[in-house]
């Protein structure tokens, strides 16, 4: 028999069990777990699953809101040996049952309200609130006893965004999740003694495996939150509960915004994350600020590779705002041009990645999965220039440069220069075909303050070429976004174009 060596998602938590069994793991609402618990918990979880039929490698849909059933049943799969499938518990209909069918899932753990959306003939299992749930069958199953999960097994399918086309589900390994967890917690300064806040959905993988998962390897307590209500977070920082918290722009915006953030004793909080949009600079100087100790920590990757990629550390925030930072600890980066060849440093092409934490392919897409890893390099699709210092700064993803007249115009650069007017919130710059010029260059804009179209086009002329400078203006009350807080540029060309 192979020696056993503990490379995989649920021995994270075994081994935090065994060093600090009674120490706290997660706090969900009126519920706490300690880590002996919790292990416990995942152990006859896996012999619940197991008894359903389910054999090592199939896949378990998951389509429920935050709670510690949810994690429970996470790293129950993983100990079974089986495939979870985290599902965006707002998709329904057709991209619904395209996620279950396309990825073969044998049954869907799901929360009862949510059960009436999934697709007819579809075997479910409640994961909490019922007398046949997840949760419930805990008492009476015996702790499992069945065969380990090796590090090499697939333990998740992450499906992508979907922002471009049909989302692909990046086959990850226990191995790979276990490598980024370490990435995570060496780039994040992540600790025991960290009280983190877990706010955003589970099933994206940012919230689950930077955050959550590297936490419990460290051994912290964690509360998981229904969702980032200000309110709620505020109140459990004002009570020391909670010290830390991940969150997309769109969130901290939201928080730094409200009238009693100036006045809420607020000073517990030390560490800030966040990721997957660009942080406005006067979202950062307020959050500085009035929390002048607050460390700030600027994170950015993709679900393809676990899904943390770089990281922008508190030191270097002074100097480089714009930066993504430099690759964490098991990710090799370049920037590259359309051949494959790196490019001087100070000139935009594609990052590319070759990392233990990467993804296997994509499941059931065997084309998709040559064409992006092509030279042995995983193909980013994200544009960025890198500095001399190792320092990447993000243009745009590939997909969303604008074609201007035969000109390409990066939209990033042009949203900074619109987020530099005291009047715009949030904004988001496409490209939208034009008679003429191929693309107009169009931004579309929530307001804080009144302004106009003329004036916020002749802002961007102020700082930008006059080639780059939004040809049209549309003001929206808000942006569409993913789980993560992702602008869905795809959304607003379609929805603008067929206007």
């Amino acid at each position: 028999m192979k020696p056993g060596h503990g490379s995989t998602v649920d021995g994270v938590l075994r081994r935090s069990a065994r060093r600090t069994p009674a120490r706290i793991a997660i706090r969900h609402r009126d519920r706490s777990w300690t880590y002996e618990e919790l292990d416990d918990a995942v152990s006859r979880a896996a012999t619940v699953l197991r008894a359903e039929g389910l054999e090592p490698g199939d896949r378990v849909a998951a389509y429920g809101h935050n709670s510690d059933a949810y994690l429970i049943a996470f790293l129950a799969c993983a100990r079974a040996g089986l495939v979870h499938v985290p599902v965006n518990q707002n998709l329904t209909g057709d991209d619904l049952a395209y996620l279950i069918g396309q990825s073969g899932s044998s049954v869907v753990l799901t929360d009862p309200p949510l059960a009436d959306r999934l697709p007819d003939g579809v075997r479910t299992l409640p994961l909490r609130d019922a007398g046949d749930s997840l949760l419930a069958r805990l008492p009476e199953a015996p702790p499992y006893d069945g065969p380990e999960a090796r590090g090499e097994d697939l333990v998740q399918l992450l499906y992508t965004s979907g922002t471009t086309a049909l989302p692909k589900g990046a086959m990850m390994t226990h191995r790979a999740l276990v490598h980024e967890y370490l990435s995570a917690i060496t780039a994040l300064d992540l600790s025991a003694g960290d009280r983190p806040a877990h706010s955003l959905p589970l099933y994206h993988s940012a919230q689950m495996h930077v955050f959550l998962l590297p936490y419990l390897a460290v051994g912290a307590t964690n509360t998981v939150l229904d969702a980032p209500d200000g309110d709620t977070l505020f109140d459990l920082i004002e009570a020391g509960q909670v010290d830390s918290l991940f969150a997309p722009p769109t969130v901290w915006i939201g928080l730094s915004g409200r009238p009693d953030f100036a006045t809420r004793d607020l000073g517990g909080l030390r560490k800030a994350y966040y990721g997957a949009s660009i942080m406005p600079v006067p979202v950062l100087e307020r959050l500085r600020e009035r929390l002048p100790k607050l460390a700030l920590y600027n994170c950015f990757g993709q679900s393809e590779i676990g899904p943390l990629a770089t990281v922008l550390g508190p030191a270097e925030h002074k100097a480089r705002p714009a930066s993504c930072g430099r690759p964490v600890l098991f990710v090799d980066a370049r920037v590259v041009d359309e051949h494959g060849k790196d490019v001087p440093d100070g000139t935009p092409g594609e990052i590319v990645y070759r990392s233990p934490q990467l993804c296997e392919g994509y499941w059931g897409k065997p084309e998709e999965t040559e064409e992006a890893f092509r030279d042995g390099w995983f193909r980013s699709g994200d544009l960025a220039v890198r500095d001399a210092e190792g320092y990447l700064t993000i243009v745009d993803r590939v997909k969303d440069v604008i074609n201007s007249g035969g000109v390409l115009i990066a939209s990033r650069q042009v949203e900074d220069a619109l987020y530099r007017h005291d009047a715009v919130a949030e904004a988001a710059v496409i490209g939208l075909p034009d008679d003429k010029w191929i693309e107009a260059v169009t931004a579309v804009v929530v307001l804080r303050a009144e302004v106009t179209e003329a004036e916020l086009i002749a802002h961007a002329r102020a700082h930008l070429a006059p080639f780059k400078a939004p040809r049209r203006v549309v003001f929206v009350d808000a942006l569409p976004r993913n789980a993560s807080g992702k602008i869905l540029k795809r959304e607003l060309r379609d929805r603008l174009s067929s206007g």
